[in-house]
């Protein structure tokens, strides 16, 4: 292993159109990563303007910003709640997705020579990440208690850091722009036998020295998620665990209209103007135990 690489961090804000440029300038980086995003989806259910700022707006600044300075490859870390999305965090991931695709789509349309190959990865739950359910359950536990689940049905796709972070660099190398990838994530968890298993480990008996209750689901949040939507087809690649996405494509004119107009009427912070203006960009994002089902109606 190579340890003579030299690292630099730099901090800056993805919705600072101004701050990323100087960084592009400065570094001409070949290659982004963007796994910047806000992630919780009760937190964005209540805060709908920051989802389009972060996960839209940053997104489209960085992916303008890497066809201006001819990045090689553009890899976009995205979520399994962005398909049907019943939350307004899968939906901004989507719109996300959608402008990634259309931007590679529109290149190519224009024969833009070397432009910048987006590729998204598309994947669920990562254990031991900020804000995940398991250093949640270890500190309920430690506290003695109550572990609370918000369903007694509730399941979960889950992979480790290193197992996310492989399967990401591994879709960056084979794609070739304009790809959604989905990684095999196993079989998913009921979060009950989670809590359940944890609870014994630490030692304890479920229900008894430490319980479980069950506080209902929160504003956006479903059952089970997906990793395709109903109308999509998967293909193979050489990687058992990496399979392709086929999703309806978006022409980037009318889109990006789309987002700007989006990104303009966050600016306003009116919540059922902005998540209306996202179910039309999105059309199959259907709210869930949300205030904005109303929306759907």
């Amino acid at each position: 292993m190579n340890l003579s690489t030299k690292m630099v961090a730099v901090i800056a804000d993805v919705r600072s159109h101004k701050a990323l440029e100087k960084i592009f300038k400065n570094y001409n980086p070949h290659v982004v990563f963007h796994a910047a995003a806000y992630k919780h989806v009760p937190l964005m259910e209540e805060n709908p303007a920051q989802a389009i700022h972060t996960n839209i707006k940053g997104t489209k600044n960085l992916a303008d910003l890497s066809c201006k300075y001819r990045v090689k490859k553009f890899v976009m870390v995205s979520t399994d709640k962005a398909v049907n999305p019943s939350n307004v965090m899968g939906a901004s991931k989507r719109i996300a997705e959608k402008y990634v695709q259309s931007l590679f789509l529109k290149n190519q349309k224009e024969n833009v020579e070397g432009g910048t190959k987006f590729i998204t990865t598309r994947f669920g739950n990562v254990l031991g990440s900020n804000g995940s359910v398991v250093p949640l359950f270890t500190k309920q536990i430690a506290e003695g208690g109550p572990v609370t689940i918000t369903h007694q049905d509730i399941i979960r796709y889950f992979m480790t850091i290193p197992e996310a972070c492989q399967l990401v660099l591994e879709a960056g190398a084979m794609g070739n722009g304009g790809e959604i990838y989905i990684f095999d994530m196993g079989k998913p968890v009921r979060i009950i036998d989670l809590a359940k298993k944890m609870i014994k480990l630490a030692g304890f008996i479920p229900d008894k020295e430490i319980k479980i209750k069950i506080v209902g689901l929160r504003p956006g949040e479903k059952l089970y998620e997906e990793l395709l939507n109903d109308t999509s087809k998967t293909l193979p690649t050489y990687h058992n665990k990496i399979m392709i996405a086929q999703e309806i494509q978006d022409e980037y004119e009318n889109l990006h209209i789309d987002v700007e107009e989006l990104i303009g009427i966050a600016d306003f912070y009116d919540n059922d103007d902005i998540v209306a203006k996202m179910k039309k960009i999105v059309p199959e994002f259907k709210s869930m135990n949300s205030a904005f089902e109303v929306l759907d109606k």
